[in-house]
């Protein structure tokens, strides 16, 4: 049972890591005048499934939800939390303990698909940023994003390893 919960700790430690990885990489984009994303609007399409609405024409000109904001950051930790026990399931526990940069970033750049095929189309980019201006740059900019998750996921792995042994 020890085992079990240790192995949970880790990963969910893993996904929180990768996930403040991302979040300093989009600050540094911030700062240097790169749009990024708004979790507001995560939160704001979340909070709009009560009302069993999954899609929206432009999710920025949905109605608010009260909590947007904070349903939107902690959907976007869990996401990370998720997507690193997706990746500890698939490359093993063995991974997890002893990490390796390769299928860490590999890993990362597949998760891409998540927006570009349901994430955007629910809130009204289109699959793959296609209702945006500029689509390629968008789509880029996510796969970009999902590989420094992917780093991200291999320091995190690194650092509990290094610290937790």
């Amino acid at each position: 049972m020890k085992e079990v919960f240790d192995i949970a700790a880790r990963t969910a430690l893993i996904g929180v890591g990768a996930t403040a990885v991302l979040d300093l990489w989009l600050q540094a984009l911030k700062k240097a005048g790169v749009p990024t994303q708004n979790f507001a609007m995560l939160g704001r399409w979340i909070g709009h499934w009560r009302n069993r609405q999954w899609y929206h024409q432009a999710i920025a000109k949905a109605s608010p939800v009260q909590g947007e904001a904070w349903m939107g950051w902690l959907a976007h930790y869990v996401i990370g939390v998720g997507f690193s026990a997706l990746m500890v399931s698939v490359f093993g526990n063995a991974w997890a303990a002893s990490p390796t940069l390769a299928p860490a970033v590999m890993f990362g750049m597949v998760t891409v698909t998540a927006p570009l095929l349901v994430l955007q189309p629910a809130l009204g980019a289109g699959v793959a940023s296609s209702k945006t201006n500029a689509p390629l740059r968008n789509s880029f900019k996510s796969l970009v994003n999902h590989t420094v998750f992917g780093i991200g996921l291999y320091l995190a792995a690194t650092a509990i390893d290094t610290v937790g042994g």
